[in-house]
């Protein structure tokens, strides 16, 4: 699969250090990978270093092995947690440090692992389709006809996750195999693009006209022309035949 791609983050506007972390499979593009953490400025960055590093690590081991691509990835995802964990027992002071992942691998079939809250999407003739369920309490409610989608956007627990690693109780990991066609384009973010920017407008910067690298950089001028709360990562991925 002919594919073209790049990263960037960003710290934002208001943030002092990103607690953002992502890694690509360069020069291959064999996968991808986001992480969001959480747990204060030392908390935060070193569990979504700790989830992407293991995650590539475990992923580059074990990627020519017989199990299976969502196997691949749940044992990829379960290295991460415990390496987590074992931090916070050697560190008390990062303790409650978390953090959100989306992961996107491309072996015999594209597929896709998430916790948390950072998305992935997929653009094709310019439809915009999110792919992932956010873990958070308010999709949750949502997927239960709880609340709107409207009342989603503004609801004051949307950023409550009901999952995320650096948890002993870490239950829902969700996979998903993707039927990706020749001009479709994958965006892997976090909150703080989605937070942000509005889907019509990640699908008008996602416009296949441009360049992965002239995307992105539109997609994070975006987020922080519309405030820049939160750190910005995103990851775009473009399949090209």
């Amino acid at each position: 699969m002919k594919c073209r791609f790049t990263g960037l983050t960003d710290t934002g506007l208001v943030r002092e250090a990103n607690q953002d972390s992502y890694a690509i499979d360069e020069p291959q593009g064999r996968f991808f990978i986001v992480a969001d953490g959480m747990g204060g400025h030392a908390g935060g960055q070193e569990a979504s270093k700790i989830a992407t590093e293991q995650i590539r690590k475990y992923l580059e081991a074990h990627w020519d092995s017989s199990i299976s691509s969502p196997e691949l990835l749940k044992e990829a995802i379960d290295a991460a947690n415990q390496s987590i964990l074992e931090d916070q027992s050697n560190h008390p002071e990062r303790g409650d440090m978390g953090t959100t992942v989306v992961v996107l691998i491309f072996r015999e079939r594209p597929w896709c692992a998430h916790v948390g809250d950072s998305r992935l999407y997929c653009w094709r003739n310019s439809h915009l389709e999110q792919i992932t369920d956010d873990h958070t309490w308010v999709g949750l409610a949502l997927k239960s006809g709880e609340i709107t989608k409207e009342q989603a956007k503004s609801h004051p627990w949307r950023h409550v996750l009901s999952q995320c690693l650096g948890r002993k109780d870490l239950y829902k990991v969700d996979f998903q195999e993707l039927d990706v066609k020749p001009g479709d384009r994958l965006l892997l973010c976090s909150d703080g693009l989605t937070e942000e920017v509005s889907d019509d407008l990640i699908r008008t910067h996602l416009n296949g006209s441009k360049t992965c690298e002239q995307a992105a950089i539109e997609l994070v001028e975006a987020a922080k022309t519309s405030g820049g709360s939160d750190n910005i990562t995103v990851i775009i991925v473009a399949h090209e035949g």
